[in-house]
């Protein structure tokens, strides 16, 4: 999932402590409790440490009652490594449900390069907008099957 709408960058504040905008929780809230209408099972909720993904994760997580299994990780701040998320991924039990609450590019390409096999692939993913792939394998390279995508207005058609 990606983040949904934040404030614009300013001298005051950082990239990293952009918050939602109000419209932006508004629209994150309708989007979890579409999601949760869909009866979504989810185990985990990793979220970047930057402001706007945590807020969005944390509205995600008190929709499903889940704020005591929301976890910060580094390695999907927009500089962080694929790689490193990889590994962590196959720490986890295998049949774990996990939302990942990031930023662009770094979501689509990660989508991108499950889903074909090969760096340089991306998708669109709209601030708000959700994925779910299942992931087949990690080990030698990370591979997966794109199961839906969908866009903000869909998802909140959905409830």
């Amino acid at each position: 999932m990606r983040h949904g709408e934040a404030g614009t960058r300013s001298a005051i504040n950082s990239d990293s402590e952009r918050s939602l905008t109000a419209e932006g929780r508004g629209e994150v809230e309708k989007i979890a409790k579409s999601l949760r209408s869909l009866k979504i099972n989810i185990d985990i909720i990793g979220t970047s440490p930057l402001k706007r993904a945590k807020e969005t994760a944390e509205i995600v997580a008190k929709e499903f009652k889940l704020t005591k299994k929301m976890e910060l990780w580094e390695e999907l701040s927009p500089e962080g490594e694929m790689n490193e998320l990889f590994e962590r991924l196959s720490r986890m039990k295998e049949d774990s449900t996990v939302l990942i609450v990031g930023h662009e590019p770094y979501l689509s390409t990660l989508i991108g390069d499950l889903i074909s096999n090969r760096t340089g692939t991306r998708i669109v993913l709209k601030k708000g907008g959700t994925a779910k792939v299942v992931i087949n394998s990690l080990i030698p390279k990370a591979s997966g099957d794109l199961r839906w995508l969908l866009t903000p207005r869909q998802i909140k058609k959905i409830s």
